[in-house]
């Protein structure tokens, strides 16, 4: 098993960062994708930005050159450091987590076992 819970979330103006923070336990040496999603009222939730154990990024379109995802093995703990917030990043962000090998790195939240509990970004224009 592995538990998931995620940080630094909070309220910001247009043009504003944040950096969020996902705290990984348990069995933690088996996982191969990390990752971020989010989930807006009234929408479906969607991949942000995945990690892979060998430090291959993949980023939606909506957040490339803005998000960067980082991960530090030592501490068990993944990053996503959020710049230029726009009103349209509001959501509920969720860490999530597999050890099963996915080469192409997924966005899709059925590719992954392991979630957290969400972290509330909320950006005011």
């Amino acid at each position: 098993q592995v538990q998931l819970v995620e940080s630094g979330g909070g309220s910001v103006q247009s043009g504003g960062s944040l950096r969020l923070s996902c705290a990984a336990s348990g069995y933690t040496y088996s996982l191969y994708c990390m990752g971020w999603f989010r989930q807006a009222p009234g929408k479906e939730r969607e991949g942000v930005a995945v990690i892979d154990s060998d430090g291959r990024t993949r980023y939606a379109d909506s957040v490339k050159g803005r998000f960067t995802i980082s991960q530090d093995n030592a501490q068990n703990t993944l990053y996503l450091e959020m710049n230029s917030l726009v009103p349209e990043d509001t959501a509920m962000y969720f860490c999530a987590a597999d050890y099963r090998v996915k080469w192409w790195l997924p966005l899709h939240e059925g590719d992954y076992n392991y979630w957290g509990q969400g972290t509330q970004v909320t950006v005011s224009s």
